[in-house]
């Protein structure tokens, strides 16, 4: 490991969040949870990530106890007996290696999964019970349109408390906190991207407005849990019917966005981009977590190709690394103060000691991710 490397292996602390390194997993959905269950399996997995060094363990995405909430059968669930004894025996595998662990919490919204001669319908399109904001339902490389009626204030109200429960049974759990999913075009998304999001009455119009669904989110978890319980909010421009989109235009229009989530009491942004290496907006090299961090002044965590590629590991012992896209390039930007943590997904999915090795300089024996890697745990 090079001295540039060390800047991943600080130890960082925020608030109650004491975490013994600044590489975090990633989120990533496994659907192998058969009925929502997570079993000794899924404990398994995220322990031996722990044993590993990583600094913070997010689950993949946890569905909340809301109709319409889940869009697979196999993700697991964050409520009832079963699923809740899953994710204690999680939690204690995780504490037992030495990690900290936050569950993802999760309501897909309006997404339908299959498109079907340009409209989603049939088997495996929109369900009577999914639930967006201004009734605008959209999936993988296909616009939003008009496919439901809007929520209802009582419905909004009790999305809320769905979140909530779980939060508060993360923190009843022992969990170290809880990531809401609000990004990628699912429900929380949906509320703040103008596209999809057309309502005219308080959770709508501008886009300080467009933010109030989540602060509500935010501030009722704090209420149900404890001030000092820590809130990671998943945020991100690309949606999923388009990954160029910009849900904001410029520093400002951001700004406006991050003030009520910061007010309501998000204690860190977790900014998904495609790509972390790429500047958010043209004034500035920063990326999307960078400008996240520079004007909210809260700790944030970068996400976006890392480590996917054995000629950027190498680059962490040869001492040089390629133009932009090169692993130096994301520790002079931790360096330097960009982002507080690194999120890594595929990397680790594939081999549990990703990050250990880094650290040994044991490159070599990395095992690299490849799509055989999503078939087991």
């Amino acid at each position: 490991m090079t001295d540039a490397a060390e800047v991943l292996f600080r130890p960082f602390r925020h608030g109650t969040l004491d975490l013994s390194s600044r590489v975090v997993m990633a989120p990533m959905t496994r659907s192998l949870s058969p009925g929502g269950v997570p079993g000794p399996d899924v404990a398994r997995y995220y322990r031996r990530r722990a044993e590993n060094g990583v600094g913070l363990i997010i689950s993949e995405g946890t569905f909340i106890d809301h109709a319409g909430a889940s869009i697979d059968d196999n993700v697991p669930r964050f409520h009832g007996e079963k699923a809740l004894d899953g994710w204690a025996r999680v939690i204690r595998e995780v504490h037992a290696a030495g990690g900290r662990m936050v569950p993802q919490l999760w309501h897909a919204g309006l997404i339908a999964p299959a498109p079907v001669e340009g409209v989603f319908e049939g088997e495996g399109g929109l369900r009577g019970d999914q639930v967006g904001p201004s009734g605008m339902v959209g999936g993988p490389g296909v616009m939003p349109w008009k496919g439901a009626e809007p929520m209802s204030l009582a419905d909004i109200d009790a999305v809320v408390e769905a979140f909530v429960s779980a939060a508060a049974s993360a923190f009843r759990l022992g969990f170290d906190g809880v990531e809401l999913h609000a990004a990628h075009g699912y429900l929380i998304d949906q509320f703040f991207w103008q596209d999809t999001n057309r309502r005219t009455d308080n959770y709508g119009g501008g886009i300080a407005q467009r933010s109030r669904f989540a602060a509500d989110i935010v501030r009722a978890i704090k209420a149900a849990t404890s001030p000092d319980f820590p809130v990671i909010l998943r945020i991100s421009q690309w949606k999923q019917h388009d990954f160029d989109t910009k849900m904001l235009a410029s520093p400002q229009e951001l700004e406006a966005f991050l003030s009520p989530l910061v007010e309501a009491g998000v204690d860190i942004f977790h900014c998904s981009q495609r790509r972390y290496w790429q500047p958010e907006f043209e004034s500035s090299d920063l990326n999307f977590a960078g400008w996240v961090r520079r004007l909210s002044s809260l700790p944030a965590i970068s996400v976006g190709s890392v480590g996917l590629k054995d000629d950027l590991l190498a680059t962490l012992f040869a001492g040089k690394g390629t133009e932009g896209t090169g692993i130096d390039r994301l520790l002079a930007m931790m360096e330097r103060g960009d982002f507080d943590l690194i999120a890594v997904g595929r990397a680790l999915l594939a081999d549990p000691e990703w990050l250990a090795k880094v650290r040994a300089g044991d490159t070599a024996s990395i095992r690299p991710y490849t799509v055989e890697s999503l078939k087991s745990l």
